[in-house]
C-alpha cells in the first residue's frame, strides 16, 4: 500500500514553500489536486502522474487520492496555503475512517493569513482571528456572529474568500457588521495575488474596505485597536516598547 502526503504548497510560488513540501512532491509518483492548485507546481515536477478534479469536487478529489495510496502509488495531494488550514486534510482522515490504512502525513505549509500579513507588513503580531467569508459550507448567520464575537474581543480579524462572482457583497455586508463595533478608520489592508505575478498590498480604513473592489485571490486584513498604518505599512504592536 502506498502513502498518501496532504501538502500545503502555500502562496503558489517556490520560493514559499517549505523544504518538506518540495521533498513529498519530489518523492511522489502522483499529485493529484484542484486543477489551479496543481498548475502551481505542474513545471517544477516533470514525470509525475496529475489528476485533477474541478472546484466543487473536494470529496472526489480526495476519495481518488485515497484509492490510488491504497492501490500502491506514492500520492501528493495538493492544497494552497496550509493543508489543514481549509485544506484537505481534515476530509482526507474523515474518509479514511477509523482506518489507519493507507498512511497519511500532513504537511504544513505558508497559509495565506501569515503570507498576506508579511506582504501588509506585521498586522498579525497580537492575537487574530481567521474567519472565511464563504457561505457555501458555513451559514450566513454564523459567519455573522463569528464576526461580531471577533470585534467585540478587539481580535485583529483576517477575512479569506472575501468574494466571488456568487458572492459579490460578502465583503460589505461583512464590514457592515463589524462597524456595529468598530470605528470606520480602524485601519485594514488587502493583499491580493499572494506570491504570484500582480502581486499587491494595500492599506486602507474600514470605512473604505466597505466599498473595496475584491475577489477571490484577495485576503482582507482588519487591525485591533492598536493597530496603526505606519510608513505605508499595517503594524500591530504586541506591547514590547512598554515593557
Amino acid at each position: 500500500m502506498g502513502k498518501l502526503s496532504v501538502v500545503g504548497i502555500g502562496p503558489g510560488d517556490y520560493d514559499n514553500m517549505t523544504v518538506r513540501a518540495d521533498r513529498a512532491l519530489k518523492n511522489s509518483q502522483v499529485i493529484v489536486g484542484y486543477s489551479v492548485y496543481v498548475d502551481l507546481v505542474k513545471d517544477r515536477y516533470p514525470g509525475k502522474e496529475y489528476r485533477t478534479t474541478a472546484m466543487t469536487q473536494e470529496a472526489d478529489r480526495c476519495r481518488l487520492a485515497l484509492e490510488l495510496a491504497r492501490e500502491g502509488r506514492d500520492v501528493a495531494m495538493v492544497c494552497s496555503g496550509d493543508s489543514g488550514i481549509y485544506g484537505m486534510a481534515a476530509l482526507i482522515y474523515e474518509l479514511r475512517g477509523d482506518s489507519e490504512a493507507p498512511e497519511v502525513e500532513v504537511i504544513p505549509g505558508l497559509t495565506a493569513a501569515c503570507s498576506g500579513a508579511a506582504l501588509l507588513g506585521a498586522p498579525l503580531t497580537h492575537d487574530f482571528a481567521v474567519i472565511s467569508l464563504s457561505d457555501r459550507l458555513t451559514p450566513w448567520d454564523k459567519i455573522a456572529a463569528r464576526l461580531r464575537g471577533a470585534a467585540q474581543a478587539d481580535l485583529s480579524i483576517v477575512l479569506y474568500n472575501p468574494a466571488s462572482r456568487g458572492r459579490p457583497d460578502h465583503l460589505r455586508r461583512a464590514c457592515e457588521i463589524l462597524l456595529e463595533t468598530l470605528p470606520e478608520d480602524r485601519p485594514c489592508g488587502i493583499a491580493r495575488m499572494i506570491g504570484r505575478e500582480g502581486e499587491s498590498g494595500k492599506v486602507l480604513t474600514l470605512g473604505e474596505l466597505r466599498d473595496a473592489a475584491v475577489d477571490m485571490f484577495c485576503t482582507v486584513f482588519i487591525g485591533n485597536a492598536q493597530t496603526r498604518a505606519m510608513g505605508g505599512k499595517l503594524i500591530t504592536p504586541r506591547g514590547y516598547r512598554d515593557v
